[in-house]
């Protein structure tokens, strides 16, 4: 299958409601974050129809970060790269900007969090949660250069061990992470 992803204008109602309903389809139950700001993306099949979306805002506690804020895939089209093809996207875009970090979190995701990892992300605690109790907080240091947003670890299995290890030990420890 091939995918194209087409960064939209959020000036267009039309684009505007296409992430909306995406964030209806690939997160229900959650509350749709407004397309009023920042910079979103649409990843279409071949045959132009809308299956996954992602958002990148800048920081609100920091000026020179970026907060990738929403991203999802719908169940049909997950496990063909999507997610880190989103995630580059909004690296690039980053980076563009001239921003030094970009910043996200993951609740209870192990896919989200392994494809994070792929890109160089690390896990880090904020000074200031905004998430959860246990939302997981991930930075990535744009200020390094291209070398670490395509760094890998040694392997799948290392990557979801990682993870799945930092989720038990927030469990064990009542919310309060230990990285």
């Amino acid at each position: 299958m091939k995918f194209t992803i087409r960064q939209i204008d959020i000036r267009k109602p039309e684009d505007c409601t296409v992430v909306t309903y995406l964030q209806f389809k690939c997160l229900p139950g959650d509350t749709p974050m407004e397309v009023a700001h920042g910079h979103w993306w649409i990843a279409y099949t071949e045959e132009g129809k809308p299956i996954g979306f992602a958002g990148l805002t800048r920081s609100a506690q920091w000026s020179n970060a970026g907060y990738m804020c929403r991203a999802g895939v719908l169940p049909d089209y997950q496990g063909h790269g999507l997610q880190k093809r989103l995630i580059q996207a909004r690296i690039r875009k980053a980076r563009s900007l001239n921003w030094d970090w970009l910043l996200t979190d993951t609740t209870d995701n192990p896919a989200s969090s392994n494809s994070l990892i792929a890109l160089g992300f690390r896990l880090y605690i904020p000074s200031v949660p905004w998430g959860f109790k246990n939302s997981l907080y991930w930075r990535l240091d744009l200020s390094k250069g291209r070398k670490h947003a395509v760094c890998r670890p040694e392997s799948k299995k290392a990557k979801t061990e990682r993870v799945l290890k930092s989720l038990l030990r927030t469990k064990q420890n009542g919310g309060s992470r230990e990285v």
